[in-house]
């Protein structure tokens, strides 16, 4: 799922992480669409997150468009979405 086809919404997450949950479960509360990936899943997630997180697999990560979030809350994440 994405926000829009311009501004995509990508939630990278592993399993366990209760960061991810909380923040998953912020987007469903806020009817937020986004799409998932797992870093444990998709190797080319787990690179894309260490090479904005200081080579660390930290997440959630959330990239909207042009922004990267390496472990937002709901809050930053909210005001970070397209008008």
């Amino acid at each position: 799922m994405a926000a829009s086809e311009s501004e995509p919404i990508v939630v990278y997450w592993r399993p366990g992480c209760g960061f991810c949950i909380r923040l998953e479960r912020g987007l469903a509360a806020n009817d937020v669409a986004y799409s998932a990936r797992n870093i444990w899943a998709d190797p080319e997630a787990a690179a894309f997150v260490r090479s904005v997180a200081n080579g660390n697999e930290t997440v959630p990560t959330v990239v909207i468009g042009e922004t990267t979030m390496v472990n937002p809350t709901i809050d930053e994440v909210l005001a970070s979405l397209p008008a």
